[in-house]
């Protein structure tokens, strides 16, 4: 996986807020870069932990794969 998918994934599950995963669906489908989300001080924060969590490994690829597989758009 990647660091943006990695990243959309982990502002998706930490937040219950329905605007911060509106975001991190919309970075997962490129309508949105993490240096956007970094301005967003709303997002900040979890962005910060995210990053942090991505570098120490602490995800379940499976559940990444889940959540790409709902949350991603497929243009044919």
């Amino acid at each position: 996986m990647d660091k943006v998918t990695c990243i959309a994934y982990l502002l998706y599950t930490s937040s219950k807020n329905q605007d911060i995963r509106d975001k991190a669906i919309q970075l997962l489908n490129g309508d949105m870069s993490i240096h956007d989300l970094k301005r967003d001080h709303s997002v900040h924060k979890l962005l910060v932990i995210a990053e942090s969590m991505l570098r120490k490994n602490k995800l379940d690829k499976k559940q990444v794969q889940v959540f790409v597989e709902e949350f991603m758009v497929v243009e044919v």
